[in-house]
């Protein structure tokens, strides 16, 4: 039996001339006849107009640590509420999150909660933020949106986990919701969009660069190094570089480690002198504040100061060990601001959130 919200109204489509309608959220452009699914497989044709199936419908929610996602520059410390949907709209073959992006069973979607069912869990649980997150918030922007508005009613920060794949009219809705988001760059090659997630590189640059440019969002980069695919050193100074003279050299980059998973179970784990590499070849590049993610590697879960290289934040995995910040984000030893958002200030007395990970259920 379908959820009573399983078919809600879609937006950001159009008809064409012979009966489908295009779909206008992402770069994809599917054109659906009645009854077809868009590739996300969570979008659909209904009656002559878009429908998103899973609206109202969760795979799940989970209180983590605002570093999980990762964001290492707004407000550390601090808890998050995570939950997402099914589907996606790239089909990347190294997915790590493959048994909800790739979901096309609508069962798999086990919890309902409405929008402001979500802000008040938040509230209730004591998280700081809502993270839209596990599968990409774009597709299922419209559900996202109403969450991110009834948060912020409630006092709620929002984030987005997300690859950026979007065109610019519903992006406009969709980070104008948001505080923060982290975006996932694939790579730095229009081949390796191709190949490995049948999409293309152009238009997440554009996006990023106006995300930075043109909104309040705060924004993070996370790629994920496949070893033979997107871990050269050339490719990675390219993709450095790009960042620096684009999005200017205070935005944080996170290398992180592949495991093998979904359609690349034989491809090697990323060992960790490679995150170690490019982490160098990246702050070498310009870039103020890399780190690399999925090991343990204490310097590059390190924040520095930009001005004196003092340890502000020193992590251990999730879990903060050391903090150095004001309360204005501003080193202790010479003053320099840290680019950012912070709060309140951290220590040794148990006010971080740590590396739990907490499943919760909703009261509906």
């Amino acid at each position: 039996m379908n959820h009573p919200d399983s078919d809600y109204p879609g937006r950001w489509w159009h008809p064409l001339g012979d009966g489908r309608i295009q779909c206008d959220l992402c770069p994809r452009d599917c054109q659906l006849h009645e009854g077809q699914r868009g590739a996300c497989f969570v979008r659909r044709m209904v009656d002559g107009a878009m429908r998103l199936t899973t609206y109202g419908r969760s795979s799940g929610f989970c209180v983590d640590p605002i570093e999980k996602k990762p964001l290492n520059h707004f407000y550390p410390g601090s808890s998050i509420l995570s939950f997402g949907t099914a589907g996606c709209n790239l089909t990347c073959r190294f997915c790590q999150n493959w048994d909800i992006s790739k979901a096309k069973d609508m069962d798999r979607l086990m919890d309902s909660a409405s929008p402001q069912a979500i802000a008040a869990a938040a509230r209730h649980h004591g998280a700081d933020a809502v993270a839209y997150t596990y599968n990409d918030p774009v597709v299922f922007a419209e559900y996202a949106i109403d969450t991110a508005q009834a948060c912020r009613a409630a006092g709620v920060r929002n984030v987005a986990v997300t690859a950026a794949y979007i065109h610019r009219e519903p992006a406009r809705e969709f980070f104008a919701a948001m505080d923060a988001a982290n975006v996932d760059l694939k790579a730095f090659t229009e081949d390796f969009y191709k190949k490995l997630c049948s999409a293309s590189l152009a238009p997440v640059l554009d996006t990023l660069a106006w995300i930075r440019q043109e909104t309040e969002c705060w924004l993070e980069i996370t790629t994920l190094l496949l070893p033979g695919h997107n871990d050269s050193p050339a490719e990675i100074t390219e993709l450095s570089t790009w960042i620096v003279r684009e999005l200017g050299p205070e935005v944080p980059l996170h290398f992180t480690a592949f495991h093998p998973d979904w359609k690349m179970t034989d491809l090697p784990p990323t060992p960790p002198a490679t995150l170690r590499q490019a982490r160098h070849i990246a702050l070498d590049a310009g870039l103020r504040h890399v780190y690399t993610g999925n090991v343990r590697d204490s310097e590059g879960g390190t924040t520095y100061c930009p001005h004196c290289r003092a340890a502000l934040i020193v992590r251990d995995g999730y879990d903060i060990r050391h903090y150095e910040l004001t309360a204005a984000g501003h080193c202790r030893h010479c003053q320099t601001p840290l680019a950012g958002h912070f709060g309140r200030q951290l220590g040794h007395d148990g006010q971080a959130f740590g590396a739990r990970r907490i499943p919760i259920r909703l009261a509906i």
